[in-house]
């Protein structure tokens, strides 16, 4: 190999030799042109690059397209830069905050001066941004002095970059061109504006400078943009179908829940069919634990200061949690409690335990209390008050593994019943360049990092690993699930802790006579009920599955002269658990079968004079229509085949 050559690593194992300063995109060409087409960005030994930026060494490379995270976000960053272009083609004179990717699309907070954006202004953006697109600007990288940058941004006149630049030292500053616009910016870019094909406004809001509330409002522009017209014309179809989705609009609609002022915010009100929903949960989760040995306890809502001083949670939380409750005894306090873990503890430790014990398994759904930002709170997915699905293991070390995967056999079961078919699982590890993060010896560590691994591997789990996303206590599993809309949400998690058994000096008596400590288990396959119900009635529409609906049946008499026939088969099917109510109201039938769709109520029986006669009801079901006339035991026959089916383990 010549000095002038160099030799790039593919992450296929692949080694190719390029001339020295060779880019991402022509690498990318070297192998096709499509993928060259397809080229958003380079990783280069672990970090993003612009796909244009030379490449003067050895290096392991991975060329990143829009299936790529990281293609999207480099994307979705030029996009950014794109509409603050436009901006400030349009208005002359605006200033520019920070203008980052986020998870669907970008923003960037600007300053409008005296004139705020009018609303009916946004499509007028949208076309700039086009027009400047088809322009296919190159996104030129520019390393600035600190001196330079500072002189820029004051002949412009924007103080907010200025702010910026303060806070960065010299020698690693650069700016980000293309077209007539220049910003002060890290990158990476993609490597021309031509990418980009379509383009929205989303949705305009307020935010502070920096994000504290003394200095200047800005208005901030979220917008999402993509490589094909056709992938945007599908996004807004998709947030149209969320809209529809909304588990705060369902919640409304099908009486779910409610909050009042009065009471509080993030504090949810359960209603009656929201509590029945709620309950069955409860009851589905409590049977498939009591099968599992797990024992129900019950702790307070409250406890002492000191308990969560020794737990570290007081440490952790105290500051951005509900304030300490004073008693009339002088300097006692309480707190609403964070957590149910440190109760458990204090549960396990009432007396002494033997190795011949373990693993002992306590389940509790706790309430649990945390003081949430007003501006963080959002209808149930994000509460001041929630109640966990929350269990504690405690067990001998050579019992992790074993333990590890009865958990995942409970949640695999759970995401079943409910239809949550699309999930990975995360093994979250501990940073090996870091371990002074942690607490727990290497060998704990090294044991309980396998056991997880081993226990995933044998469930045959989808899974990704990170590492550095450990608890500091211990590393832990978390199953990141998809919704019927493509959204990932975070539901169970699964968690080692070598901490608390530490802090509160957690002992059994092993087979040697000697003091151990146990390894405790953290496990909450809902996380919170309140997060839980809110992704399941987005994911399924309203539309749950039949054991866990509010309203199994609704009977519908033709006319009132058979509502008595209607209270006869009401109470045959709750004899059986089938629960429901009877629509007596005085109107058509064809009304009634339209208000109870609605209500995504799964199971209609419509009842009149041959029903009647017959001893059978007509039924309907939910999306589906006419399913004939059957007789009440072959109807009740027909339910719990649906429901044995859904929870058959």
């Amino acid at each position: 190999m010549s000095n002038q050559q160099i030799r790039i690593t593919l992450p296929d194992g692949t080694v190719r030799e390029y001339e020295k300063g060779v880019s991402g995109l022509q690498i990318a060409l070297s192998i096709s042109e499509g993928l060259a087409r397809n080229v958003l960005a380079a990783k280069v030994n672990g970090e993003v690059w612009d796909a244009t930026r030379p490449i003067y060494q050895d290096a392991s490379v991975q060329l990143l397209t829009w299936n790529d995270a990281e293609g999207k976000n480099t994307f979705w960053h030029s996009s950014a830069h794109l509409m603050a272009e436009a901006l400030e083609a349009l208005y002359p004179g605006v200033k520019f905050g920070i203008g980052p990717p986020i998870e669907n699309g970008f923003y960037y907070d600007v300053d409008f001066g005296d004139k705020p954006l009018d609303g009916s202004e946004l499509e007028k953006i949208e076309a700039k941004m086009m027009e400047l697109a088809k322009e296919k600007q190159a996104y030129i990288r520019r390393e600035v002095s600190k001196k330079d940058a500072i002189a820029y941004f004051k002949e412009k006149g924007d103080e907010y970059k200025l702010d910026l630049l303060e806070g960065l030292e010299d020698g690693s500053i650069t700016f980000y061109e293309q077209g007539n616009f220049v910003d002060l910016c890290r990158g990476p870019h993609i490597p021309n504006t031509g990418f980009i094909k379509a383009a929205k406004i989303l949705n305009v809001a307020g935010a502070y400078w920096r994000g504290d509330e003394k200095n200047k409002m800005l208005t901030r522009l979220y917008g999402i943009t993509f490589p094909k017209a056709k992938d945007l014309q599908e996004y807004l179809h998709l947030l149209e179908e969320a809209k529809k989705r909304d588990h705060r609009k369902l919640g409304r609609e099908l009486e779910l829940f409610t909050f009042s002022e009065k009471v509080g915010m993030g504090l949810p009100l359960w209603l009656p069919k929201g509590t029945l929903l709620r309950e069955r949960l409860v009851a589905f989760m409590k049977k498939a634990q009591d099968k599992s040995g797990y024992q129900q306890v019950v702790t307070p809502h409250i406890g002492h200061k000191v308990l969560y001083e020794t737990s570290g949670h007081y440490e952790k939380y105290g500051k951005d949690s509900f304030q300490p409750i004073a008693t009339p005894n002088e300097g006692e306090e309480f707190l609403l409690k964070p957590m149910n873990c440190p109760h458990h503890c204090e549960i396990y430790k009432h007396k002494p335990r033997s190795y011949k014990d373990l693993p002992i398994r306590y389940a509790e759904f706790g309430t649990v209390y945390r003081y949430e930002q007003s501006g963080e709170l959002h209808g149930l997915t994000r509460v001041r008050g929630f109640t966990q699905d929350d269990a504690h293991i405690f067990c001998r070390p050579d019992q992790v593994k074993e333990e590890f995967i009865k958990v995942i056999d409970l949640v695999l079961y759970v995401f079943k019943a409910l239809g949550f078919e699309d999930f990975t699982a995360q093994i979250s590890l501990r940073d090996p360049e870091n371990r002074d993060k942690y607490i727990g010896t290497d060998e704990a560590w090294q044991k309980a990092e396998s056991a997880i691994i081993e226990a995933a591997a044998e469930r045959g789990l989808q899974t990704v690993t990170e590492l550095g996303e450990a608890a500091f206590y211990g590393p832990k599993l978390d199953f990141m699930v998809k919704d019927a809309l493509g959204r990932k949400w975070q539901l169970g998690t699964i968690q080692v802790d070598y901490n608390l058994p530490e802090r509160f000096q957690l002992e059994y008596i092993g087979s040697d006579n000697q003091k151990h400590r146990p390894v405790m288990i953290h496990r909450a396959p809902f996380g919170s009920l309140e997060r839980f119900v809110a992704v399941l009635i987005e994911h399924c529409a309203g539309n749950f599955p039949l054991w866990l609906s509010p309203d199994q049946v609704i009977i519908l008499p033709i006319s009132e002269k058979y509502i008595a026939y209607a209270e006869q088969i009401k109470a045959v099917l709750e004899e059986q658990d089938i629960m429901g109510t009877i629509d007596n109201r005085d109107e058509k039938i064809g009304r009634k079968i339209r208000d109870a769709e609605v209500k995504k109520v799964p199971f209609m029986l419509v009842v009149g004079e041959k029903e009647q006669a017959e001893g059978k009801v007509a039924v309907r079901k939910h999306g589906e229509g006419d399913l004939g006339s059957l007789s009440v035991d072959e109807f009740i026959a027909h339910f719990k085949a649906i429901i044995d089916q859904s929870l058959k383990k």
